[in-house]
């Protein structure tokens, strides 16, 4: 059991407290008479690897953070299966220098992971990764005020996140705020149903979930939630390759229309044009060299 343990330095309660973020990547208090790191569990030591393999994969692998609020497993469940039927409309498949045989089955695409983080362990592996720098840490544990999910892309598709963050707003459309004649009615409601001596009966609300992008961590770049719309606006890779790729050819093709209006009689036509602007152009400079002479 302690072979498959895995030491972590401990995150205390205080360092939470003095930075007010639900993630903290402040280095631990080391407190007289206590053993360090401390030694965590297998279940936590599996957690901590998961968060590390995230941001180990994140140069490629786009990680997009969400605030989630009062969601069920079922509910948890139809949301991942939205998120992989949008996906799957985007999705490309991986590259490989097999040839496909005759009749075979394409081959499946990566799909996008949605992982439920655990924000105190998630905060050490945050500190722990060397990779990202102080700052960078700072700014993407300031992103989350709530609990924390972890959208992992296979790679950057702007029009597969377009379409993501599409999906999980139709899934899970945004909390209405109430309006002050809802608060006014509920209030009345409740002193109606008031009766002196007697105990109010106790109704559990029921849980409406939320959900909403608060950033993103974009080969080693950290984006807030504006950056994360613009990048999802972005063209796709293949639609950049043939803009440039465009660019770089207008030129010669401008080039090659000029030669084929040119060709035949045109040419000839287009040759004594040249000529006579060369010699309208020689007879000007004569008559300023004469005029100056004179002078």
């Amino acid at each position: 059991m302690l072979a498959r343990q895995l030491r972590i330095p401990h995150v205390s309660p205080r360092c939470a407290f003095q930075t007010r973020t639900i993630i903290s990547v402040v280095p631990p208090v080391v407190y007289p008479k206590k053993t360090t790191p401390r030694i965590y569990s297998e279940r936590k030591t599996y957690l901590y690897n998961q968060y590390t393999r995230l941001f180990q994969d994140s140069s490629s692998a786009p990680l997009i953070f969400l605030q989630h609020t009062d969601f069920s497993i079922p509910r948890l469940i139809q949301l991942r299966s939205d998120i992989a039927t949008a996906a799957r409309r985007h999705a490309t498949p991986p590259p490989s220098l097999k040839t496909p045989s005759p009749g075979a089955a394409p081959p499946e695409p990566e799909l996008p992971t949605l992982t439920i983080i655990r924000t105190s362990l998630f905060g050490v592996a945050l500190r722990d990764f060397s990779p990202i720098d102080v700052k960078k840490s700072r700014d993407i544990a300031n992103l989350v005020t709530g609990g924390l999910a972890v959208l992992r892309l296979p790679n950057l598709n702007p029009p597969q996140l377009q379409a993501i963050i599409k999906a999980m707003s139709r899934s899970v459309p945004p909390r209405k705020p109430k309006t002050p004649e809802e608060l006014e009615q509920a209030k009345k409601d409740a002193e109606a149903a008031f009766v002196p001596g007697r105990r109010p009966k106790r109704q559990r609300p029921v849980p409406v979930p939320d959900l909403k992008v608060v950033g993103a961590l974009i080969e080693g770049r950290v984006f807030k939630a504006e950056g994360v719309q613009d990048v999802a606006k972005l063209p796709s890779l293949d639609t950049l390759r043939a803009q440039v790729v465009g660019l770089l050819s207008a030129p010669a093709t401008q080039l090659a229309m000029v030669l084929s209006e040119a060709s035949g009689g045109k040419l000839a036509r287009t040759l004594e044009g040249l000529k006579k602007g060369l010699e309208e152009g020689q007879g000007q400079s004569q008559d300023a060299a004469g005029g100056s002479g004179s002078a």
